[in-house]
């Protein structure tokens, strides 16, 4: 499908939040011939991301009304939500304005989803569609396989395996997306901390050979929180001395694509796109 066919306006709206996720999906949305429009968060967002859209605006955490408003301001009726906010910073940089105020009183649970969810149909009410994250991603997703040239061993498939089928559990209870794996015993789980700092904290509890696993929640909403990964991912496995990154493939997504598998295959690194739809195999591994 073409852009126009999927916005007919020709605009975008991006909720930025921090990493390159908002960037790269910018640049792909010019080229596509979109109008974009940002609302980039303070102290979350990259600010090279204003050399990247058409328009930009700035906001504080928790600030919705602004944020509704530059959108109308530009004519923007379909946004996507791309990159991260630290949980952290929520309870220390939030500035919550009486329109967030309203609907957390509304909220019987405060799981991540839930409140996305919320703040979706919050912007519904104004005529601001939520799309799917995938938007506009060709290219950008985690394709199924070993993308490397080393292939996992057979010791680390069963870590993989079996960090598969752990983080399908912690995602369905929104604890996290990504798990630390060794020698089939989990050492760290990702929580408000983080992908990186849960990989850091793994490494230190299992010193070298960790396996990290990321994987999309099972009650996962794609228009919200998809697992990325990115260069910054393969430095701080690197830095651990872990040995395999496997993520789920097609609703995944990978950042700076070349530099990350370059990356990888410079520190020994196995990355392996894996899907719900068969199990990891061993097949064709002979590496011990």
């Amino acid at each position: 499908m073409t852009s126009t066919m999927l916005i007919p306006d020709g605009r975008i709206g991006v909720i930025a939040g921090n990493g390159r996720f908002p960037i790269i999906f910018s640049d792909n949305a010019r080229k596509m011939g979109l109008h974009v429009s940002a609302v980039a968060h303070e102290g979350e967002t990259d600010p090279e991301l204003e050399r990247h859209v058409d328009r930009l605006h700035w906001v504080k955490i928790g600030q919705l009304n602004k944020l509704i408003n530059a959108f109308k301001s530009d004519g923007v009726r379909n946004v996507v939500l791309l990159g991260g906010v630290k949980k952290t910073h929520i309870y220390s940089n939030a500035r919550p304005d009486f329109r967030v105020l309203a609907l957390a009183t509304k909220l019987v649970l405060w799981k991540d989803d839930d409140i996305l969810r919320a703040l979706a149909a919050e912007l519904e009410r104004d005529g601001i569609t939520i799309c799917e994250s995938t938007f506009g991603l060709d290219g950008i997703l985690v394709t199924e396989g070993t993308l490397t040239s080393r292939q996992p061993t057979k010791k680390e498939w069963i870590d993989i395996r079996y960090g598969w089928d752990v983080a399908k559990e912690t995602g369905r209870l929104d604890i996290g997306q990504c798990v630390i794996v060794k020698d089939r015993t989990i050492v760290a789980v990702e929580a408000v901390e983080g992908t990186d700092e849960a990989i850091r904290r793994g490494g230190t509890l299992a010193k070298d050979g960790v396996v990290v696993v990321k994987r999309c929640k099972p009650q996962q909403d794609l228009r919200f929180d998809l697992p990325a990964i990115g260069p910054k991912t393969i430095e701080v496995m690197r830095s651990i001395k872990a040995s395999v990154l496997a993520v789920e493939a097609g609703r995944s997504v990978m950042l700076d694509r070349e530099q990350l598998l370059g990356q990888a295959e410079e520190a020994g690194i196995a990355v392996v796109g894996l899907t719900r739809q068969e199990e990891p195999s061993t097949e064709g591994s002979t590496n011990q």
